[in-house]
């Protein structure tokens, strides 16, 4: 034969009239909003900033990818393109080029910079055979930090 389990500590003490709710002050929770406050106010500034800074080396680094394929595309036509052909030479065959071997980039666009911009090319350039840059976060030349350009000379 079984034994009758004995009462919980709850029911009885509910039967007393003890009541315990389960749940936080509103002095708990002002603490705790006030420690998250802190903490996003140390810790978002640095996230901020490094995102800026990851969007500078990605666009370092599609320079780097977009000159390799230029080097590539003047090795096979003998010169890099016209400012006119720009870098959509890159991936469609301008017309006319003899020794064009491309695509010479891996996807069939130019990619935009990562502000979703295009990037600046001229050919001949001012900095040599060709200039190949992006104006940054603010979209204007010069700039510091995030709006610094991003250059290929």
């Amino acid at each position: 034969m079984r034994r009758p389990l004995p009462p919980s500590r709850s029911c009885a003490a509910s039967r007393r009239g003890v009541r315990h709710d389960a749940g936080f002050t509103l002095i708990e929770l002002l603490v705790v909003l006030v420690i998250l406050g802190l903490l996003a106010g140390l810790v978002a500034p640095r996230v901020l900033n490094y995102l800026g800074g990851a969007r500078s080396d990605t666009a370092r680094l599609q320079i780097e990818n977009l000159k390799s394929a230029l080097d590539l595309y003047s090795i096979d036509v003998g010169s890099y393109p016209t400012t006119s052909q720009g870098l959509k030479a890159l991936t469609a065959d301008p017309g006319g080029m003899r020794g064009w071997k491309g695509p010479y980039l891996r996807s069939n666009d130019v990619p935009d910079d990562p502000w979703r911009r295009p990037y600046l090319y001229r050919a001949p350039g001012q900095h040599g055979s060709y200039d190949l840059s992006s104006l940054g976060a603010d979209g204007a030349e010069g700039g510091s930090g995030d709006d610094q350009d991003v250059v290929s000379w």
